[in-house]
């Protein structure tokens, strides 16, 4: 089985820090990438950060600068360490495994997220 942990999420007011956790266990696959997405009430899931096995990275262009994607590979672990946090980013935030299954083919497997609430 496939099974992601997630860890951090919190109240914390504008300017402040936060680390996001997940980890993820019964893997038996190539880990392609991990990565982190969020959700805002009424509106979709966008992407945060991701970063691959090999260590490249991608952020969004909205938390370039402030947030910070990385991974212990032993342990095959996520982190995303969130500074100079904004109102903007209060959110449900969700870890995303991608596995390679084949040659050319990928599994995605998503935990079950963990609020993020920026105020004052």
């Amino acid at each position: 089985q496939v099974q992601l942990v997630e860890s951090g999420g919190g109240l914390v007011q504008p300017g402040g820090s936060l680390r996001l956790s997940c980890a993820a266990s019964g893997i038996i696959f190539n880990i392609a990438a991990m990565g982190w997405y969020r959700q805002a009430p009424g509106k979709s899931r966008e992407l945060v950060a991701t970063i691959t096995w090999g260590g490249s990275t991608n952020y969004a262009d909205s938390v370039k600068g402030r947030f910070t994607i990385s991974r212990d590979n032993a342990k095959n672990t996520v982190y995303l360490q969130m500074n100079s946090l904004k109102s903007e980013d209060t959110a449900v935030y969700y870890c995303n495994l991608e596995i390679r299954t084949g040659v050319t083919s990928r599994a995605n497997y998503w935990g079950q997220g963990t609020q993020v609430t920026v105020s004052s």
